[in-house]
């Protein structure tokens, strides 16, 4: 992946936990490293194939001069999700801060921090069978779009299918969604339990009816497990109400653990039981 890199901006700040640096400010040393595609740049010599350099130099200036934390780990963060949210063709940003002077009482060049960010590909399975289904699933896409860190990129065709456990339930609509989210899993997961309560879910039944229901069934190539989720979601392999609509958007994404890709994964359940019906709408973004 090419690099586009800002090196040792100087920068006025007013930032620190002691009195003094807050009132009077201090200098600090800034530099970040953008990766992106700069083929179409070089092809083209057109500068909306880039990162203009002067104008986001002048964006992490004015940021950092204009907003006072106590800690610089805050003003990374926020030049780092600045960056992300506003130059669509970064998909990774690396942001070191230097303090030149640090008052340690004894000789140093200067310390600092490093931080990295990125945008991850997330696939979640969604499920609904009360109420309007369909207007659950959308809805759902809708409050993921509202949040700032989190989009929603694609979305599979929408299957009706068979209950799962617990049989005395109506029918499921079932998909999956591709998202993108500058989120932490454990945040990610908290975000999708905020988003099943908006939407009424009441956890009373295991495999119960439910307004709808959002799994993160993989992040990235991770292999993670917490007291909120498991990820590869741990029974995505032998669901085909899975399976199915993943393989309508990722069919040659590889299952970190078992090594297959999900194509593959799906043709073995095909032989196990009764396929999913598509349903005739689709979901709009």
């Amino acid at each position: 992946m090419d690099k586009l890199i800002i090196k040792n901006l100087e920068v006025y700040g007013f930032h620190g936990v002691e009195p003094e640096t807050d009132k009077s400010g201090e200098k600090y040393i800034i530099s970040a490293e953008l990766k992106l595609n700069l083929k179409e740049a070089g092809d083209t010599d057109r500068l909306q194939n880039t990162v203009h350099l002067v104008k986001i130099c002048n964006e992490i200036s004015d940021i950092f001069t204009r907003n006072k934390h106590k800690l610089i780990e805050r003003s990374a963060e926020e030049l780092a999700t600045h960056i992300l949210l506003n130059y669509p063709i970064v998909n990774h940003v690396a942001v070191t801060i230097k303090k030149p002077w640090v008052p340690a009482g004894m000789t140093i060049d200067y310390a600092g921090i490093r931080i990295e960010r990125e945008w991850h590909t997330v696939f979640l399975g969604v499920g609904s069978n009360l109420g309007d289904r369909l207007e659950n699933i959308r809805a759902a896409a809708e409050l993921i779009n509202e949040t700032e860190l989190t989009r929603v990129t694609r979305i599979s065709k929408i299957y009706e299918t068979e209950p799962y456990g617990y049989l005395d339930q109506d029918m499921f609509l079932n998909g999956v969604f591709e998202i993108q989210t500058l989120l932490t899993p454990r945040t990610l997961v908290n975000l999708l339990l905020d988003i099943e309560h908006q939407l009424k879910r009441e956890r009373t039944i295991s495999n119960g009816p439910r307004t709808i229901d959002l799994d993160i069934l993989f992040y990235d190539n991770l292999i993670t497990s917490f007291e909120e989720a498991v990820i590869p979601h741990p029974r995505l392999h032998e669901r085909s109400f899975v399976m199915t609509p993943l393989c309508d958007i990722a069919p040659y994404h590889i299952h970190p653990i078992l090594n297959e890709r999900c194509y593959r994964i799906a043709e073995a359940l095909k032989t196990g039981g009764a396929e999913p019906k598509e349903w005739p709408e689709v979901v709009d973004v």
